[in-house]
């Protein structure tokens, strides 16, 4: 990017806890599409921690949109060693697994060197990177109530592992709001992880939701090969609990009327647990990570989403109906999204409700038409990458 085209551009740094590229994950797809709208207005140094190689073709992704890229490599030393010492902190594990004091050091030198203009945190996992620099405003994206996610879970947890996830809960819970007071400004995805921070001023938090890319609202040949469609980070908590509901409760519901239906689950880094529930039923197809995933939106005829724990904004639900697929999910997943049940969405909270819905959009086309069309215009008008980022950008100025 030339300087001549970026001089007049006010400098933005953007911390994240991942390099945003590829689009796997939830924090990377809103990272990933900020960094691209916000680099109309800005000269953007992204500085990113990672547990993983990134790969050059990765970062030739990013380097149109950033001036500068640093990206910092956690070894698996350092993310042991300080992840086990939070026992003896006030702070959440999360917090330790992506902080280094070395990394921390190099950060403060970059950013004396660029002075920013603002800075853009996303995530809390991050903040103690930039929390005490002062030389500029500062926004913090909390992106989801992690705190309310690990809540969730404990429930779930086996039972050796449950005080673990209670004191994470309580930690996070405690430093969502202790973080707040060290950033001018607030952001989150949605109203309903808003009303989980625990702070007294969580109502100057905006919410800032994600978007869809414009590709999504292409006209593309659908297959509708198989009648359910799932689609997430297959390492992610509640999607692994999400594959094993539809496996127990909906695809043997159908077995027992003779009528087997047949799924299709795609995306990244898939647990043994999700390819041996694949492995052991002949109607279930498993692709693991796609490059482009509108191919595998484009053969299911039913987007399922059974949400029961999790948090934030499902990428997976707009997509699915910028693709004008009809999607089924739960009260706690809507939420995010304020789709009209049986209008642009149908909300299912149980087994028989899951059902019920599947039955009645499988032989009744008007109603299958019906919510195809109302969830691709309610994203449409709801969900825009664009519109978001604008609204980020009229924040920053702000302070």
């Amino acid at each position: 990017m030339s300087s001549s085209s970026t001089y007049h551009k006010k400098k933005l740094v953007i911390m994240l806890s991942r390099f945003p590229f590829p689009l796997e994950k939830g924090d990377k797809l809103r990272g990933y599409y900020q960094i691209v709208e916000l680099s109309k207005f800005y000269n953007i140094t992204l500085i990113a921690t990672t547990d993983h190689k990134v790969l050059n073709a990765s970062i030739d992704k990013l380097k149109p949109y950033c001036s500068t890229i640093h990206i910092f490599k956690l070894s698996k030393i350092s993310i042991l060693f300080n992840t086990l010492f939070q026992f003896f902190t006030k702070k959440p594990f999360q917090i330790g697994y992506f902080y280094s004091s070395k990394i921390n050091f190099t950060i403060q030198q970059i950013l004396n060197e660029v002075q920013p203009d603002h800075i853009y945190c996303q995530l809390i996992r991050v903040a103690e990177y930039v929390k005490n620099y002062h030389s500029c405003s500062k926004t913090i994206d909390y992106m989801d109530a992690l705190s309310k996610g690990i809540e969730r879970r404990i429930e779930k947890a086996p039972f050796y592992s449950k005080w673990l996830f209670k004191i994470e809960a309580r930690k996070l819970s405690e430093y969502e709001r202790k973080i707040f007071d060290y950033f001018e400004n607030h952001v989150i995805i949605s109203e309903q992880d808003r009303n989980f921070i625990i702070h007294p001023d969580r109502k100057k938090i905006i919410c800032i939701p994600n978007g869809v890319d414009d590709s999504f609202f292409e006209n593309i040949d659908k297959t509708n090969e198989f009648e359910l469609l799932f689609i997430g980070n297959l390492s992610y908590a509640p999607n692994i609990e999400a594959v094993q509901y539809i496996n127990k409760n909906i695809l043997p519901y159908f077995n027992q009327q003779n009528q087997p239906i047949k799924l299709l689950i795609s995306g990244a880094t898939p647990t043994p647990l999700i390819q041996k529930i694949a492995q052991k039923n002949e109607n279930i197809k498993l692709t693991g990570w796609v490059n482009d995933i509108r191919t595998s939106y484009a053969r299911g005829k039913i987007f399922i989403a059974p949400m029961m724990i999790g948090t934030g904004l499902q990428n997976k639900l707009i997509e699915a109906m910028a693709m004008g697929i009809p999607c089924i999910t739960t009260t706690l997943a809507n939420n995010a999204i304020n789709a009209q049940h049986e209008l642009s969405i149908v909300v299912a909270d149980t087994a028989d409700e899951f059902n019920k819905a599947i039955e009645k959009l499988l032989s009744n086309e008007q109603f299958y038409n019906t919510i195809s069309q109302n969830g691709k215009s309610h994203v449409l008008n709801n969900f825009n990458w664009r519109n978001s980022s604008i609204k980020l950008h009229e924040l920053f100025i702000k302070k």
